[in-house]
Parts: C-alpha cells; sequence; structure tokens
C-alpha cells in the first residue's frame, strides 16, 4: 500500500494492494493519509505474510519545503504517532522493520553519493525478544543489500540468485540458549553463502571480468568454511562455542569480501574506451571546425568524400586489431569502432589540409583568402587563436575532475576572460579611439562582467563540496517564512515579468515592427502582458501559505493547474503565428518623396542600404515628375524581430517551469546576450575592413555565445547530477500526475536545459 511505484515494478504480485499517485513531489498527503486508512484494519485481518506501507509524505516535504520547514514537523509527527498506534496492533509473531530507502541533504534532495545522502535509519522491533545481548552502544551499521538475503529466509522464499547481501544474524537466534541461536545463524549463513557462490561462479562463466586470482580465493574461503560446517553439523556432541563463533565470523567475512570483490569490478572504469571516445570527439570537432572553414568552398568528388575515409578507417581498424592479436588481449567492437571512426575523419582532415582550391572555386573566395589550401587558410586567418584556445582549455578541462565539481565557477571565469581579451586586442590594434562606438563596447563589456558576478547567486552546491552553501534564492517562495521577505521577493519577480514583457515591446516599437496590423502584432500587444498578468498569479496562488488557503482548497487546485496550462496555451498560440507569418513589416506607399530622419536612417543596417542603392536608379518618374516613394517599417529588424517574439514567449514558458525567484536569473541571462549581441556589433563596426564577410560570425561571438549557455545552466540552479533535477516541473500545471512520461518528460527536459534553449535561438 502507498507509492504506486510498486505497482509498475510488480504488477499483479500482490494479494491485496491500495496504491496512490506518488510522483507528485509537490502533494504531502495523498499517499500517506491513503496508507492510514487501511493500515490498521489490514494488519488486524491478519491475512497477510509481508506487509509493505510506503510513505512519502517526508520525502516530498523535503523536496518541496526542506528538512528545516514547519511542515517538517508535522509530517514527522505523524509518522510517529502512525508507529506508536501501529505498534499496539502487532501480533507477537510479528516483525517490524522502518526503514528509510536514503536519506537527505539540506536542501532536501537524495540521489548523490553524500553521507546524508546515503545513510538512513533501519529500526527493528518485535514483542518477541530478538536480541540474546544487549545492543551495542553504537548502531551497527547495515549495507542495504543485507535486507534482501534477511527478509527472504524469514519468509521462508529463496533467496534472489543475483544478491550479494549478508543475513543481519541477529534476527535469527533463537529463545534458547547461546548453542542454539549459533546453530540457527549458522543455518542462515550457510544457505546464503551457498547462494552468493552460486552466483560468482556463474556470473565469472558470462561476464569474465572479475579478477581471477581474487575469485580463487573466494572460492577456496567458501570450500574451506562449508567443509567445516559440515564437520561442526555432523558432530554429535554439541561443538564449542568458539568454534562456532569462528565459524560465523568466516562465513562474514566471505561474504564481505565477495560484495567487496563485485562493487569493485562492477564500479571500475574502462581507460581503453575513455580515450577511444575522447579521440573521437577531437576528430568530430576537428572536422567541424575544417568545414566552418573551406570544405564549403572546395570542390570534393565521392572519392574523396568516401572512398579515402573509409580507406583510412579500415586501415586504422586493422592495425588497433593486429596490435590486440599480437598481445592476446580480446579487441572490444566499441573501441575498434570509435578508433576507426576517429581515423577516417584524421583521413578527411588530411586530404583537405594538402588540397588547393581549384581556381573556379579560388576566383570565389574573398581575399586573401583567394587560392589558398586549407593549411594556409588556417594560418591567414588570424583573431581566432583567443577564442578558439579558450574552447579548447574548456573542453579539455574536462578531464580534471576539479574542474567537473566547480565547473559552475570555471564557465563565468573563462566568459569574462574572452570579453576582457577581445576588448583588450581592439585597443591593442589601436581601434578604441573614444569615440562613442567604443564607449558603447566598453559598457557592453561592463555589463557582462556584472551579469557574470551576479549569476553566481544562483548556483546550487555539489555534495563533493561539502563546505558550499546553496543560494536560498533557488527555493520556492513557499519555503520563505518571513512575510516581508516573501513579498519584497515576489515583488522582484513581478518586476522580472514587467521587464521582460516592456522591453520586448520596446524594442520593437523603435525599430517600427508594431505598425504592423497583423495578428502577429496584435499577440504582441496583448498577449504579452497577458501572459506577465498570468505567470505572476500563479506565482501568487503557488507562493502562498498553505494554512491560510485551506478553505479553498479546491479552489486552489483548480487555479494551480488552470493558470499554467492558460500559459502554456497563450506561449503555443504566439509561436504558431510566428511560424504561420513571421514577418512584421509595415509597408506604406506615398507620392510624395520620402523623410528620412537621421536616426531612422541608422536603423537601417549596411546591407539593406545598399539594397536601396540599387534599387533607386531602377525607379521610374511618375507622369507629374514625381517619384514613387515607399516607407517600410521594421524592415532592418524583419529577422530578429520574430526570432525576439519567439524568444520571449519561451522565456515566459521557461520561468513558469521554474521556482519564482529564479525568475531573476532569467533576467541576468536576457540583458547578459543582449550585452553579448551588442559587444559583437561595436566589435565589429571597430574592427571592419574591406574584406569582412557581413554573413560570417566570428569564433569569438560562438565561443562566448556557448559558454553563456553554460553559465546559466548552473544559474539557474542545475547541476549535472541526479539529485539537481527539478522534478517539480512535471507537475507544473498537472497537479493529479500523468498518464504517459512524454509530457513531464519534455517538462523537466526544458526545466533542465532552458539556457541552451534560449540561447540555441
Amino acid at each position: 500500500m502507498g507509492d504506486d511505484t510498486w505497482d509498475g515494478l510488480f504488477p499483479r504480485a500482490f494479494h491485496r494492494a491500495f496504491f496512490f499517485p506518488s510522483f507528485n513531489v509537490k502533494d504531502l498527503h495523498t499517499v500517506d493519509d491513503g496508507i492510514l486508512r487501511h493500515l490498521y484494519r489490514t494488519v488486524d485481518g491478519g491475512e497477510w505474510d509481508l506487509l509493505i506501507a510506503h510513505f512519502l509524505g517526508v520525502d516530498h516535504c523535503g523536496h518541496k519545503h526542506g528538512p528545516d520547514h514547519p511542515e517538517m514537523a508535522k509530517k514527522l509527527s505523524q509518522m510517529d504517532e502512525m508507529l506508536r498506534s501501529l505498534v499496539d496492533h502487532l501480533e507477537n509473531d510479528t516483525l517490524l522493520l522502518v526503514a528509510g530507502d536514503h536519506g537527505m541533504t539540506g536542501t532536501g534532495d537524495h540521489g548523490g553519493d553524500s553521507e546524508e545522502e546515503l545513510d538512513a535509519a533501519l529500526f527493528v522491533y518485535s514483542k518477541a525478544p530478538l536480541f540474546q545481548d544487549l545492543p551495542p552502544e553504537e548502531p551497527e551499521t547495515v549495507p542495504q543489500v543485507n535486507l534482501v538475503p534477511t527478509l527472504a529466509l524469514l519468509l521462508g522464499v529463496p533467496v534472489p540468485y543475483s544478491n550479494i547481501g549478508e543475513v543481519m544474524a541477529d534476527l535469527f537466534g533463537s529463545e534458547g540458549d547461546a548453542a542454539s541461536s549459533l546453530h540457527a545463524q549458522l543455518a542462515a549463513y550457510n544457505i546464503n553463502a551457498r547462494q552468493v557462490n552460486r552466483f560468482l561462479h556463474s556470473y565469472a562463466e558470462a561476464a569474465q571480468d572479475l579478477p581471477a586470482e581474487k575469485l580463487q580465493h573466494l572460492q577456496r574461503l567458501f570450500r574451506t568454511i562449508a567443509e567445516e560446517h559440515e564437520r561442526l553439523s555432523a558432530q554429535a556432541a554439541s561443538p564449542v562455542l568458539p568454534q562456532m563463533e569462528a565459524l560465523r565470523n568466516r562465513f562474514q567475512q566471505y561474504l564481505r569480501e565477495a560484495r567487496a570483490v563485485c562493487a569493485e569490478s562492477w564500479a571500475r572504469f574502462h581507460p581503453g574506451c575513455m580515450v577511444a571516445g575522447c579521440a573521437l570527439l577531437t576528430s568530430s570537432c576537428l572536422l567541424c571546425y575544417v568545414a566552418s572553414k573551406v570544405a564549403s568552398r572546395m570542390d570534393f568528388s565521392c572519392r574523396h568524400f568516401f572512398l579515402y575515409p573509409l580507406l583510412w578507417g579500415g586501415v586504422g581498424v586493422a592495425l588497433l586489431g593486429l596490435a590486440h592479436f599480437c598481445r592476446g588481449a580480446r579487441a572490444d567492437f566499441i573501441v575498434l569502432s570509435a578508433w576507426g571512426a576517429a581515423a577516417s575523419q584524421l583521413g578527411f582532415f588530411w586530404h583537405c589540409w594538402t588540397t588547393r582550391p581549384p581556381t573556379s572555386h579560388a576566383a570565389a573566395l574573398c581575399p586573401p583568402f583567394e587560392g589558398l589550401s586549407l593549411k594556409l587558410r588556417l594560418w591567414a586567418g588570424p583573431g581566432a587563436e583567443l577564442p578558439l584556445g579558450i574552447l579548447l582549455l574548456r573542453c579539455s578541462a574536462m578531464l580534471s575532475d576539479s574542474f567537473v565539481v566547480a565547473e559552475g565557477r570555471v564557465l563565468p571565469f573563462l566568459l569574462v576572460s574572452l570579453v576582457l581579451l577581445e576588448a583588450l586586442r581592439l585597443q591593442w590594434k589601436g581601434r578604441l579611439d573614444g569615440s562613442l562606438l567604443c564607449w558603447q563596447l566598453l559598457a557592453t563589456v561592463g555589463a557582462v562582467v556584472v551579469c557574470a558576478r551576479l549569476s553566481g547567486l544562483f548556483q546550487k552546491c555539489r555534495e563533493e563540496t561539502p563546505a558550499c552553501q546553496s543560494s536560498p534564492i533557488l527555493g520556492p517562495l513557499s519555503s520563505v517564512q518571513d512575510p516581508r521577505a516573501k513579498n519584497l521577493y515576489y515583488g522582484l519577480c513581478l518586476v522580472v515579468l514587467a521587464s521582460v514583457a516592456w522591453g520586448t515591446r520596446r524594442w520593437l516599437r523603435h525599430y517600427g515592427n508594431l505598425n504592423s496590423p497583423c495578428a502577429l502584432v496584435l499577440f504582441v500587444r496583448w498577449g504579452f502582458p497577458l501572459l506577465a498578468l498570468g505567470i505572476a498569479g500563479y506565482w501568487a496562488i503557488t507562493s502562498g501559505a498553505e494554512e491560510a488557503l485551506i478553505k479553498l482548497h479546491a479552489w486552489v487546485q483548480l487555479a494551480l493547474e488552470v493558470f499554467p496550462r492558460g500559459i502554456f496555451s497563450l506561449v503555443m498560440a504566439g509561436l504558431l503565428l510566428v511560424f504561420w507569418k513571421p514577418v512584421t513589416v509595415f509597408v506604406e506607399g506615398s507620392q510624395a518623396p520620402p523623410i528620412v530622419s537621421p536616426s531612422s536612417e541608422a536603423l537601417i543596417p549596411q546591407l539593406y542600404r545598399r539594397m536601396q542603392e540599387s534599387l533607386k536608379s531602377r525607379l521610374e518618374e511618375t507622369e507629374d515628375g514625381s517619384r514613387a516613394a515607399v516607407a517600410a517599417y521594421g524592415l532592418g529588424s524583419v529577422y530578429s524581430a520574430a526570432l525576439l517574439i519567439s524568444l520571449t514567449l519561451l522565456g515566459f514558458l521557461l520561468m513558469t517551469l521554474h521556482a519564482e525567484r529564479l525568475s531573476l536569473a532569467f533576467l541576468l541571462l536576457f540583458v547578459e546576450a543582449f550585452a553579448l549581441l551588442w559587444m559583437h556589433t561595436c566589435a565589429r563596426a571597430l574592427s571592419s575592413s574591406a574584406h569582412t564577410d557581413p554573413f560570417v560570425v566570428p569564433w569569438e561571438a560562438l565561443v562566448a555565445w556557448a559558454l553563456a549557455a553554460g553559465q546559466f545552466f548552473y544559474a539557474t540552479g542545475h547541476q549535472p547530477v541526479f539529485p539537481a533535477i527539478h522534478w517539480n516541473a512535471a507537475f507544473v500545471g498537472f497537479q493529479q500526475g500523468h498518464a504517459t512520461n512524454l509530457l513531464p518528460a519534455l517538462l523537466v527536459g526544458a526545466n533542465t536545459f532552458a539556457s541552451q534553449i534560449l540561447l540555441a535561438g
């Protein structure tokens, strides 16, 4: 009874079951209250051999509020009262085990490898005496795998085949003297050891990854203790207690060594596979870089594309296979495939390195790269060394465990270093001449530095850094106890919503994209404020105290589904409008000559200015001698307007899936992204030359954008570990759960990769 996960794992395996939906971590009472309605009546009925009651309120309370919230005290009091009442219903031959399957961090999460997550309490109780001696002063540490053989033997069923646990000897003592208890314990240990030995023998034949010398040692140890147990069991007289205790200790030694050997074998790394994977990743990145440089402008035949790479790959696989054969080692198919793919990519790269473009294609190249091979073009194109060096440093640092743990702090450092070095590079070239453009560049650099610094306020700590304290801003507003602080945070969240909606509309109005009467413009005018109001209302309900809304529980549950679903519907409607008619340009015709002010002329990018100049010469005068004039509003931002509208809609959606105060991190993301784009525009204008291709994005912008995406993965409260996954996102708008796993997977995935989704646009 309780957690419906049991039904999914063991369908139709129970004589009687009372399951309740358990995946909604915001629901503290449904599972627990459902168990309490059936628990005592079922216990008194006696029609059971094993009864499982899986409570979830404490676990869900930790996820929702944390371990120090007043709601946790209420749930613990409820569990204490349940145990007091349950003990009174137990018979003398009933064994009660109360255990937790995991612990809890200071933020209520679990799933990592810290001590507070791995350790959990185990309480064993029976009205009949269990222990012959007084309990030890320090509680005994029992691995969770030991519960498997213990419960199996107590229930009289076979121990599961793949078990490597050890029986809990104290539960197999009899009510007689010490010798009788030892006999019962040795019998349990004998069954346990034989089952483990049978598993090791079968596993070693199938997998062949257990160390041979350790396996032989375990087999010798098992034969010795098995013979000793048979000898003691065959003695007519009662064996001496010291001999029985020594045999019990040897059983324990065998079982613990067997578990250690298996754990060591199953948790080891495979350096060959790791090196092969790194080689394949490196060659793939190198191939992408080559393709971005000259691959599209070189003449490649089918032979160059397929024959030569396949030949290189085949040679690589043959040489590696021959090396394994000479050493007498078994070749791994995955490793051979990875090395073969890497060799084929390196062969393609070598061909590009030594090939010179044909004259027909070389003529199409922009100077000074005309007619250069890849080798010369790579050296002839300065300026990419710095961003590519930082990108290489970021990739190679993934081999360092310290970087993996501290990646959330390293990425902002690399981003700030890149933008500062780019500004210094312009200074060294004499491009910073004190003009307005230079001051705008320096202002955007300062904005990036400030945003990178402030993003550290929203990072979550990993269990490998016990001295680190996770930001209190990551939790939901409902966990804030001070009403004044809660109101202040809520006000800041409203400011974020208003800023995003107003900023987008202000930008579109400034560039003339709100003059069109199309449906998309109407949606921006009215849909954005409506989205902001809907999110604000949803946050107001989720941040309210449960005690204050207890009388409106039904209405609150309805609002918790209506508000998010309305937000989802509006966002989908807006995105469909963008895909349907993304152009927000308003064209106005006139016979009078157009009046162009300097401010409006500056809004037209250079590309459209050139197009306008080329088309002016083709205009014909009308009959009255005047020239036809056309005014186009929003032409200069025809592409960026649709992109900005889409990103704003996605931003509203992703903010809804996160905790309320993380909207401040999203505001930093938008500000930093705008600063990076403006900085790139200023730097491009300051360093432009006659041969600058307006359609080529420099590596500085690409690397900075990629670093920003990784930075805000951490700045939105995420870590690449299971305890940091925001499972609450799966139930935004779906309080009663889901029929399938597809929609919750999409919601959790969108929550996790929010920064990558936004910055990928």
